[in-house]
Order: C-alpha cells, then sequence, then structure tokens
C-alpha cells in the first residue's frame, strides 16, 4: 500500500484534536480503495495547553497518529518543516487541526494527483466570511503588493492547505533557509500544480493564533523573502531626492545672485520641513537595508529552525 502523510501543525488545539481525526476517518474508506494507508504527523508548536497529552490520547486509539512536541513556540512555518522532513509518505498533505481546511475534500485533491497528473493541489478561499472587513482589506492589498513586486506568483486567498508528491515535497525540504515564507516557496519550487476553490469555513472551537500585527509581520516577511523590489524602490527614492537637492541648490544661488536675501530669518520654517522630511525618507531607507541585513544575519547564524523537546 502507499502512505499519505497528514501533517497538523497545533497550537493550543487541545479542544479540536479529536474532531479533527473524527472528520478526517470520514475520508478513509476512499483511500482503502486506492490502497493507500495514512500517517497522522502532529506537530506541537510549544502549545501552553494539553494539546500534546490529545495527541498521545489518540496514538493509544490509533498508532498511526505520531507526536513531534516542540520545546517552546517556533512558528507555523517551523512547525510545517519539521512536518514535512518527518513525514515518509508517498504523499504528503498539510493541514489545519481547527477544521477550516475541510478534509471532506481531500479525496478530490487526491484523484487531481493520482488520475490527472498533477504534483501538487493547493487550495484557496473564494470568500472571507466571518472575517473582519478590515483584515480582509489589507489581505486583499497584501496580495496585490506582492504579486506586483514579485516574480513568483501568490495566489490571493491561499491556503497552506495542500497535497503533495514525494517529489514536491523533497523540492520543498531543499530549501533550508531560516526565514520560511511557505505560499512562496509553494510557488517558487514549480512543477504542475491545480487550485481547488472553497467556501471560507469558521473555526468551531477555540481562537485564532494570527493576531492583524502578527500578520502584518508576516507579510513583510513574505515580501522581504520574494522580492528584492523595496531595495529597489529605496535606491530610486535617493536618487530622484539628490535630483531635487541639486535643482533646489541651482536655485537657491540664482535667487542670491538676482535678488538676494535682505532678511535672514526669511525662509526657515521651509529650511526645517526639507530638512525633517528628507531626514524621514533617509530612515525609510535605511530601515528598508536593515531589514534585509537583519534576514541576513539570521541566515548565517544557521540556527535550527525548531528544537523538539518530545517524540512520539
Amino acid at each position: 500500500m502507499k502512505l499519505l502523510s497528514v501533517v497538523i501543525p497545533c497550537y493550543n488545539e487541545e479542544e479540536n484534536i479529536f474532531d479533527f481525526y473524527n472528520e478526517l476517518m470520514k475520508t478513509e474508506e476512499f483511500f482503502k480503495g486506492r490502497d493507500v494507508d495514512f500517517e497522522l504527523v502532529f506537530v506541537d508548536d510549544g502549545s501552553k495547553d494539553n494539546t500534546a497529552a490529545k495527541v498521545k490520547e489518540l496514538n493509544q486509539k490509533d498508532g498511526r497518529a505520531h507526536l513531534i512536541s516542540f520545546s517552546r513556540n517556533f512558528g507555523k512555518e517551523a512547525a510545517m518543516y519539521a512536518g514535512l522532513s518527518h513525514a515518509k509518505g508517498d504523499y504528503v498533505v498539510v493541514m489545519d487541526c481547527d477544521l477550516q481546511d475541510p478534509p471532506a475534500i481531500l479525496p478530490d485533491m487526491f484523484k487531481a494527483i493520482e488520475d490527472e497528473g498533477y504534483d501538487s493541489v493547493a487550495t484557496r478561499r473564494v470568500n472571507r466570511k466571518g472575517e473582519p472587513p478590515i483584515r480582509s482589506f489589507f489581505a486583499r492589498k497584501f496580495y496585490k503588493i506582492i504579486n506586483k513586486m514579485s516574480n513568483t506568483e501568490i495566489v490571493d486567498g491561499a491556503r497552506d492547505y495542500r497535497l503533495m508528491t514525494r517529489q514536491f515535497v523533497d523540492a520543498i525540504l531543499s530549501m533550508e533557509e531560516y526565514n520560511r515564507f511557505s505560499k512562496g516557496i509553494f510557488g517558487w519550487v514549480g512543477f504542475k500544480n491545480k487550485w481547488l476553490e472553497f467556501e471560507n469555513v469558521e473555526r468551531k472551537k477555540g481562537e485564532t493564533k494570527w493576531s492583524f500585527w502578527k500578520l502584518f509581520v508576516y507579510a513583510i516577511d513574505g515580501i522581504l523573502a520574494f522580492s528584492t523590489a523595496p531595495l529597489a524602490m529605496a535606491s530610486l527614492i535617493g536618487v530622484l531626492f539628490c535630483m531635487v537637492a541639486f535643482i533646489f541648490i541651482i536655485v537657491i544661488i540664482v535667487r542670491q545672485w538676482t535678488v538676494g536675501d535682505p532678511n535672514n530669518m526669511v525662509g526657515w520654517a521651509s529650511t526645517a520641513c526639507i530638512i525633517l522630511f528628507a531626514s524621514g525618507v533617509q530612515l525609510f531607507c535605511v530601515g528598508i537595508v536593515g531589514q534585509y541585513l537583519s534576514k541576513a544575519y539570521l541566515e548565517v547564524k544557521k540556527r535550527p529552525l525548531f528544537i523538539v523537546k518530545e517524540e512520539l
């Protein structure tokens, strides 16, 4: 039989472990008909509740459920990478435990790979029902911005819910960068990909772990990871201001020669505004360079993406 590894990153999801398992098992008959067995890889990302204990309890019921428990919270990107690196399957799917990634469409995803010859099947939401309007607005703007700035296509509404062949997973694992943005990595490696759309499913239990600030930081990481356009923008702004400054110097010299300045106090307000504005632009450009430098600094330190405290 072939093996399908289900990678489930978890952070404070004790209420959803068994609900997720029960929903996933509703697809088991389909996969048995295809001679495919399950392997469940739960990655406990330093949860503060009883997530690890619930997975251990599930393991007593079904030995196919495995546990990788981190020493602290390393983030979802690290959890996904850990799950992919531990997965043994011929096929691997990444799913959230909160049931916002409906297991019911997993058979359709498998058919696309097995019957239609795709290397991966990704999912995207066609709406954002139940999500705060301000978050939806900024999310759509983010996808528009990053697709204009990056050569790697990142689809609006894309989820991390994705079924992949072993070859596709090995390509993902070959990218060992510390600053990971999986939505971009999935697109960068290429291969033949199919998108499946579904209506947004609201979380039934627990609370979302993604605050607006965390999403904003994640968006910045995505832009920095897959685009150098901000550096080009900083350089362009610098050149533009050099040209403006040069023009102003010529204007001031010509004015001094022709008209003079009868009052030494004239123009102090405009001068102060220009200095403050120019300084602000300089700090903004230095900040952009600093962000890229900080990412390079983290990469060269070669710290591990995660530390495993316990493995079952």
